[in-house]
């Protein structure tokens, strides 16, 4: 939903920049309107990010799609980068060697406040929804979207915060070209807009880059994990864990235990395979697969 959202409010002020952009001739408006079609056509990415990594898991896929969400965020921030940034740096490099005088100021400050409007509505949804998030995975809210496994919510919070700061930015550009009659503010407005979008997509690729090369979730979900194992019956010790994400919200779990009893080959099977289905009604285990652990190895602390 809040995907959904953000993507009609970019295309509302895309086209609401790009007239006011015709009509003034602003640098800094038509780096802004780059922005704003560079974010709806990111959204659609996120969209399909969201439909796609949801899928449940099957025989060519066993850890389910889940890390689908990060192959199209990473597309997503790819493009903010190739379009967004490219064409506002280019644009304001050209204007700057090449001014040329904006007019209609008020119609390029109404479309800002429009925008800001919108923008602002945006983020406060992505941002409800955030808080809403991390406060069930006991996470701060800020540190949730920018190192959490929800992808298309990071997507989204920081497309919407830069989309605000790059208002910021051209208005500071416009007004400046408004009271000093000198057009290479408007021009450094539109360069400013363009690092800013860089720098947003260069963190965005990282962070996809590092969930879809696997990554471990925080210490703290180690020590949960840890611990759940050694209170299922019949667990007294666990010597190796590995946790990963595998998509949004969802971990694959290996570990090694130390089952009590020597039971036969048969029956320890079925009792480990009745703990790994067990762990795996979390709605945080996408899968959990056991093995047994061997006698000296020492065990984990948790």
């Amino acid at each position: 939903m809040v995907v959904v959202l953000a993507f009609i409010a970019n295309i509302l002020v895309a086209i609401a920049k790009s007239v006011a952009a015709a009509i003034t001739g602003s640098a800094s408006l038509v780096a802004e309107a780059a922005h704003s079609w560079a974010d709806a056509g990111n959204e659609v990415f996120l969209l399909v990010a969201d439909k796609r990594s949801v899928r449940a898991s099957d025989d060519e896929h066993p850890l389910g799609y889940g890390r689908e969400a990060y192959v199209w965020s990473l597309l997503a921030a790819v493009g903010v980068f190739t379009v967004g940034a490219v064409v506002s740096v280019m644009h304001g490099v050209q204007e700057l060697f090449d001014p040329e005088p904006a007019s209609d100021f008020g119609i390029a400050y109404a479309v800002l406040g429009v925008s800001a409007l919108l923008e602002g509505a945006s983020l406060l949804q992505s941002v409800i929804q955030a808080r809403r998030t991390a406060a069930k995975y006991e996470r701060d809210a800020v540190d949730y979207v920018v190192n959490g496994s929800d992808a298309t919510l990071r997507g989204v919070v920081a497309e919407d915060s830069a989309a605000l700061a790059g208002l910021a930015i051209a208005f500071l550009g416009i007004l400046l070209h408004q009271v000093t009659g000198n057009p290479a503010y408007d021009s450094i407005g539109s360069i400013l807009i363009g690092l800013l979008l860089a720098g947003v997509a260069i963190i965005l690729i990282n962070q996809n880059r590092r969930y879809l090369v696997g990554l471990n979730p925080p210490e703290k979900f180690r020590v949960s994990a840890g611990r759940r194992l050694l209170a299922s019956p019949g667990i007294v010790r666990v010597t190796y864990l590995h946790l990963e994400f595998v998509g949004p919200g969802r971990l694959f779990l290996v570990a090694a235990v130390d089952l009590a009893g020597n039971d036969a080959e048969e029956l320890v099977a079925e009792r480990i395979r009745n703990i790994e289905r067990e762990i795996e009604k979390d709605e945080l285990i996408q899968q959990a697969v056991l093995t047994l652990s061997v006698a000296d190895e020492p065990s984990l602390a948790f």
